[in-house]
């Protein structure tokens, strides 16, 4: 599957942002959609996931509170982020995988990031 990330921007501190990741077929029930970021110079980690068959979600510590990880529609699932820290200005990937999982190379497809900036 192809997966498409979208929604990143420039947004102050506080503000709110959405991302979307559109997959290029209906999501399998079996399947797990993960969101990951990286900021410069440090590794890829993990914020969200989603079980798509039973809505079971996992948020990282750091973004606990503030993202909400849910389904749009059969082929998309969304990122909102509320009360956003400079902190958490990264390129957010959209992932997909089977394992329930917070670790990248668990996921087998991977989106183009889109870059969010949380200036101070």
């Amino acid at each position: 599957v192809q997966l498409q990330a979208s929604g990143g921007g420039l947004v102050q501190t506080g503000g709110s942002l959405r991302l979307s990741c559109t997959a290029s077929r209906r999501i399998y029930s079996s399947a797990v959609m993960g969101w990951f970021r990286q900021a410069p110079g440090k590794e890829r980690e993990f914020v969200a996931f989603l079980r798509w068959n039973t809505g079971r979600t996992n948020y990282a510590d750091s973004v606990k509170g503030r993202v909400t990880i849910s389904k749009a529609n059969a082929d998309t699932v969304y990122l909102q982020m509320n009360s956003l820290k400079p902190e958490d200005t990264a390129v957010y990937y959209c992932a997909a995988g089977v394992q329930a999982s917070t670790t990248p190379r668990d996921y087998t497809s991977w989106g183009e990031g889109t870059l969010v900036t949380v200036s101070s």
